[in-house]
């Protein structure tokens, strides 16, 4: 996996993935950014929250369940000094299908963040609390 993050101006900057794809990175304005982009940091949020989404959502298709829709609420807390590292991360997936099984999705849940979800188990290991819950909405 490769990937280039190339500085714009002041506190912007552009990644690019090895697939192709861009976005933009930009600090507060208190700190020379326009505020045009996601903070690092925020990225790697997002990027631990769709690891683990797509995993769960995969893991439900496969087993037969009839998913519409699965979002994950997610909140981190970062330590107060420097590096301001996370600490913990919790996620919570709202699953939303017809006849969903509660056993499944726990299933799904349970692997994705105990066996697949790259992401999250890395962030794990090196230290941060990563939990996780779930609800099931009927459409």
């Amino acid at each position: 996996m490769k990937a280039t993050v190339r500085w714009v101006n002041n506190a912007m900057f552009l990644g690019e993935s090895g697939s192709g794809h861009t976005v933009v990175m930009d600090g507060p304005e208190d700190s020379g950014g326009r505020n045009l982009g996601v903070r690092p940091m925020e990225m790697l949020l997002l990027g631990t929250g769709g690891c683990s989404s797509f995993d769960v959502v995969n893991i439900l298709r496969k087993s037969r369940q009839d998913i519409v829709d699965c979002v994950v609420d997610m909140e981190a807390t970062r330590a107060d000094g420097v590096p301001a590292v996370f600490e913990s991360i919790h996620m919570h997936f709202k699953v939303t299908g017809n006849n969903l099984s509660e056993k499944q999705v726990e299933r799904a849940v349970h692997l994705s963040a105990d066996k697949y979800c790259s992401a999250s188990i890395m962030l794990g290991e090196a230290g941060v609390k990563v939990t996780h819950s779930f609800e099931i909405v009927t459409p």
